[in-house]
Formats: structure tokens, C-alpha cells, sequence
């Protein structure tokens, strides 16, 4: 029997109450450092990922802006080329709507000789692949340019601006699809049947078209620059 029962027991004995402090039944409480849960805050705060902050992201437009600007000057440079080139290959093969028997390639004085009359036009189709493969940068580069303070939304004239030359970018990649699209099909006119010996006047429609969308893509580029640039 241990000693604190006995005394329980014999107390009541002898006349006397014992009397015991609960405070000797109680664990000691442990002293823990505050700094412990702080230093479990901040690292928990450490371990979580935060985003760029709006000051990056408007450094990050900054520095790609300039580079979708040069690239856009670049497109529209050989763009200009590439319209250039195409009135002359249509000249040459159509001349300006004229018949089948009186275009310059069948005359013979067509422009940079006669190599022009026939097969794939290098040059043109050179100029066509620069120009497609800086305007898709330029178009990717718009994507890629972070928007964190909204530039494009309000009323104000940089805003306007802004929406206009946004609409455009959908109004000039519609257009350089279908010219890819349309030139390929006038250059390689025998894929589908066509010759310019039996189907002239389709050839020559199949030719406007391209020159015509042409000439609407290179009208939307240039006031979609122009507007941004002046």
C-alpha cells in the first residue's frame, strides 16, 4: 500500500483531515519558445509559390513589345516585296485581264524574262515564305505579351487604338491563310486539272483572287501598324 493511501485511511482514525494541494497532482506545463511558431510560419510562407508581380509582367511586355514592333516593320517591309512581285507575276501570265493569246508571257516581253511564264515562281514564292515566317512571329508575339494593367479596356485613345489593332491582327491572318492557300492552288493549277490551255479565264479568276486578298491582308497590316506607330 503506498504511503499518500495509508495516510488517507488512518486520518479519519485519529480525528484529522488531511488535506492535499491539487497542484502537486497536476503535470508541470511545458515552456515552449514563440519563436518556434514563427520560424513554422515563415518557412510554411517560403514553400509557397508566388506569381510574377505586376511590375514584372509589365517589364515583360515592355521587352517583348519592342521586339513584336521590329518584327511587325520586318512583315510589312516584305509584304511590300511580295505584293510588288505578285502584280508582276500577274502582268506576266494575265497582263491586265487581257486574253489568252495576249498576255506578255505569250507575247514574249514579259517582265524578268520568260522564266517567269511557267512552273513555281521563286521569287515570289521566296519572298511569300520570309514574309509568312515574320508575320506568324509577330502574330505569336502578341499572345505572348502580358496585359496586367488592362491597357486595352477604357476610352481612352491608346485603348481604342490598341482593340482596333487587335481586330486587325484576326482581319490579317484570315488574309495570309488564303493567299497561302490561293497561291499554292495558282501555281500548282495541274494538281486540280487545270491547265492554261483549256481553263485560261478560271486561272486568271483563280489569280485576281489571290492578288485581291492579297492586296486587303497588306491594307489591314499597313493600317494596323500605322495606327500603333503614328
Amino acid at each position: 500500500m503506498g504511503t499518500l493511501t495509508a495516510l488517507m485511511l488512518a486520518a479519519p482514525l485519529f480525528g484529522m483531515t488531511l488535506h492535499i494541494d491539487a497542484s502537486t497532482l497536476e503535470a508541470p506545463a511545458l515552456a515552449v519558445d514563440p519563436g518556434v511558431f514563427l520560424a513554422v510560419e515563415v518557412s510554411t510562407e517560403l514553400e509557397e509559390p508566388k506569381g510574377p508581380t505586376t511590375a514584372e509582367l509589365v517589364q515583360k511586355r515592355n521587352k517583348i513589345k519592342k521586339v513584336h514592333k521590329w518584327f511587325g516593320i520586318a512583315t510589312w517591309s516584305l509584304m511590300t516585296l511580295s505584293v510588288a512581285s505578285g502584280f508582276v507575276q500577274f502582268y506576266n501570265q494575265y497582263g491586265w485581264w487581257k486574253g489568252q493569246a495576249d498576255n506578255p508571257c505569250v507575247q514574249g516581253n514579259a517582265i524578268f524574262k520568260q522564266k517567269a511564264c511557267s512552273g513555281v515562281p521563286t521569287a515570289h514564292a521566296t519572298l511569300v515564305a520570309l514574309t509568312g515566317a515574320a508575320y506568324f512571329t509577330t502574330f505569336g508575339l502578341s499572345f505572348a505579351m502580358p496585359d496586367p494593367l488592362g491597357v486595352s479596356e477604357g476610352n481612352s485613345d491608346f485603348a481604342r487604338k490598341l482593340r482596333t489593332h487587335k481586330v486587325l491582327r484576326w482581319v490579317t491572318f484570315a488574309g495570309m491563310l488564303a493567299q497561302i492557300g490561293l497561291g499554292i492552288a495558282s501555281a500548282n493549277s495541274e494538281w486540280f486539272g487545270l491547265d492554261r490551255a483549256n481553263n485560261y479565264k478560271a486561272l486568271r479568276g483563280l489569280a485576281t483572287a489571290h492578288m485581291a486578298v492579297g492586296l486587303v491582308t497588306y491594307g489591314a497590316l499597313t493600317w494596323a501598324g500605322a495606327i500603333m506607330i503614328f
